[in-house]
């Protein structure tokens, strides 16, 4: 079994020789057939989660092959590839010409349509007039002061290490934190990375990630193991205390993998809904008539190397629900499960 000591490693691109309907570049001339076919192909000998995603890509080409044809025009062509993509029901899955982005909205609209966050909400009733703003967090501190409330809203905002000082001397006395990663669609590893890092990060295993070692739907490489990095910019005054962290269907991708990530840590759970999922890493490339594609080519599990199927959502510890009846009356009722966690 390997061994990485980043949180993220790099990513590899993978090719494959012996499969068949294999088409390369000088392959396939630029005609919607050959277009089609180069596509379903990557994906095929490249893709890491049929079994996760309970696709039968066989059958998709069955499905969607006869619909293309040489004459087509690029717009219908566009449609087509980008359902057989969209079957997937995969984020990081993409393709994308000069006209269009495919992205699978179903699964989109359904993590908006499953949000647990209600902006208004907390800004009125938790971070106040009396909150702060420290570089990418919004804070505050609620419950008479003894529980800190930090809202970090995307995972592309960039993370200071003067701001993470900051919030951790000033909640010091607290005697826990609640981090809000509800609808935080994700963005940088290293953010993610650096985040973990106001906790006690020892070394330990935080996931494991396989790439795809052949064509075979099964084939991976052994997995990787990430390893979190030291806590060394705190020294000894990393934050070991009670800490909250707030998910939902819309917290993706680098969110899934913090959310992932903190279950190494014996002073965070996760309360709220499944994350969005989004555990691999894309790459892509070009297709014969110049479009672009991306798709998922590792699957992560989890520090024991089990469950590949959180791909689709790392599960809470304590799953908790916004109630309506609740938000009327201007109270988030997930912030206080957490609050009343740490209280206790």
């Amino acid at each position: 079994m390997k061994h990485t000591s980043t949180l993220l490693f790099c990513l590899i691109t993978l090719t494959f020789t012996s499969c068949q309907r294999i088409f390369t570049e000088s392959d396939a001339p630029n005609t919607p057939v050959n277009v089609f076919d180069y596509l379903w192909n990557k994906v095929d000998q490249q893709y890491t989660f049929f079994d996760v995603k309970d696709v039968d890509w066989e059958a998709v080409f069955e499905t969607y092959r006869p619909k293309v044809y040489d004459e087509m025009d690029n717009d219908s062509l566009f449609r087509v590839c980008a359902a057989i993509l969209n079957t997937l029901q995969d984020g990081h899955t993409n393709l994308i010409s000069p006209f269009d982005i495919s992205r699978p909205d179903s699964l989109m609209i359904s993590m908006s349509a499953e949000n647990q966050y209600d902006a208004d909400l907390v800004y009125l009733n938790y971070l106040t007039e009396n909150g702060h703003l420290t570089g990418s967090f919004n804070h505050n501190a609620i419950r008479n002061g003894e529980v800190a409330y930090i809202r970090y809203s995307s995972f592309s905002n960039t993370i200071s290490d003067y701001a993470l000082r900051y919030i951790v001397n000033r909640y010091k006395d607290c005697k826990g934190m609640i981090l809000d990663l509800r609808q935080n669609g994700g963005g940088s590893s290293a953010n993610a990375e650096k985040l973990l890092s106001i906790f006690d990060c020892h070394g330990q295993v935080l996931h494991q990630v396989q790439m795809k070692a052949g064509p075979s739907h099964d084939a991976f490489t052994e997995p990787y193991l990430v390893r979190a990095a030291d806590s060394s910019m705190f020294g000894q005054n990393y934050y070991n205390k009670p800490v909250a962290v707030l998910v939902d269907r819309g917290s993706f991708s680098a969110t899934s993998f913090f959310a992932l990530d903190t279950k190494s840590f014996d002073n965070i759970k996760l309360f709220g809904d499944y994350t969005g999922g989004g555990l691999g890493l894309p790459n892509g490339g070009a297709l014969p008539n110049g479009w672009t594609y991306r798709f998922s080519i590792s699957r992560t599990l989890t520090a024991d190397g089990q469950h590949p199927e959180w791909e689709n959502g790392v599960p809470p510890d304590v799953h908790v629900l916004l109630d309506p009846a609740m938000t009327a009356q201007g109270i988030d009722n997930i912030i206080e499960a957490a609050a009343d966690w740490i209280m206790e």
